[in-house]
C-alpha cells in the first residue's frame, strides 16, 4: 500500500460550507491545504482559524491562464500536489428556455472547465510519482435531471462525472485514484438562500432519512477516497442523498 509522501492538497470553493469543512478535514489528517476561491478575504479569515499548514489563494479557476500562473507559483512555493478536490460551484435554477448565454458560459466555466483546467496541471506530476488523489464534487442532479437545480448547472455536474470516469480510466495504472461525490441538498446557502420554504418543505417530505446533508458528512467522504486505504476505488462516483435516489 502506497502513502502519500507529498501531503499538499488542494480544495477549490474552499470558502463555502462545503470547502471549509473539507479544507479543516484534511488538515485534520496532516495536510498541508491550499484553499482556493474567488475572494480572499473568506480564505484569509479561514486559513487563520485553522492555522499552521493552510494556504489561502484567490483565483478565478474558469480562467485558464490564472490557473497555469497559480499552479506554476505553487509548485516553485511548496510543490506537488497530491491531492486535488474539485468543489468550486455555481448554481443557477433556470430551465432552458430561461439560461442566457452568459450564464451558461459561466456555470459551465466554474463547474466544468475549473476542474479540467487544474486536473490537466497536476494530474502529470501524479503520474509521474505513482500516487494521487482527484475528487470531483458533482451532483444528484446529474442523476434526476435536477429536481430544483437548472439546465446548465444540470449539464455541468453531469460533465463533470464523465470527466471523472475519463481521468479515472487515464490515471489508474499510475498509482492515481480519481472519484466524484453526489451529494444532494447540503445544508449550504444553496439550500438555505436559494429555495424557498415551500420548496425545503416538499424537499424533505421526498428524503427518507427526513433531514438535508450537514457538510461535514460530505467531507468525512472525501476523507475517506483520498486516504491510501481507498486506492482499489476509482472511476466511482458516490452518492451521499439521504435515500432520495438509489440505484
Amino acid at each position: 500500500m502506497t502513502r502519500d509522501k507529498q501531503k499538499l492538497a488542494l480544495v477549490t470553493g474552499a470558502a463555502g460550507v462545503l470547502g471549509r469543512e473539507t479544507a479543516k478535514g484534511l488538515t485534520a489528517d496532516g495536510y498541508r491545504v491550499i484553499m482556493v476561491d474567488i475572494d480572499d478575504k473568506p480564505l484569509e479569515a479561514l486559513a487563520l482559524d485553522i492555522g499552521a499548514g493552510a494556504y489561502s489563494l484567490a483565483l478565478d479557476v474558469s480562467d485558464p491562464h490564472k490557473v497555469a500562473e497559480a499552479c506554476a507559483a505553487i509548485r516553485r512555493d511548496l510543490g506537488q500536489i497530491s491531492v486535488l478536490v474539485n468543489n468550486a460551484g455555481v448554481l443557477s435554477n433556470h430551465k432552458a428556455a430561461d439560461t442566457a448565454n452568459d450564464e451558461w458560459r459561466r456555470i459551465l466555466g466554474v463547474n466544468l472547465d475549473g476542474a479540467f483546467y487544474l486536473c490537466r496541471e497536476w494530474l502529470p506530476g501524479m503520474q509521474a510519482a505513482g500516487w494521487g488523489r482527484i475528487v470531483n464534487i458533482c451532483s444528484l442532479a446529474m442523476k434526476t435531471g435536477g429536481i430544483t437545480a437548472g439546465t446548465a448547472y444540470t449539464a455541468s455536474k453531469g460533465a463533470m462525472a464523465a470527466l471523472t470516469f475519463s481521468l479515472a480510466r487515464e490515471a489508474a495504472s499510475f498509482g492515481v485514484t480519481v472519484n466524484g461525490i453526489a451529494p444532494a441538498y447540503i445544508k449550504t446557502p444553496m439550500v438555505t438562500e436559494q429555495l424557498t420554504e415551500e420548496q425545503r418543505r416538499q424537499l424533505l417530505d421526498q428524503i427518507p432519512v427526513g433531514r438535508f446533508c450537514e457538510a461535514e458528512e460530505v467531507a468525512h467522504v472525501v476523507r475517506f477516497l483520498v486516504s491510501p486505504l481507498s486506492g482499489f476505488i476509482t472511476g466511482e462516483i458516490v452518492d451521499i442523498n439521504g435515500g432520495l435516489h438509489m440505484d
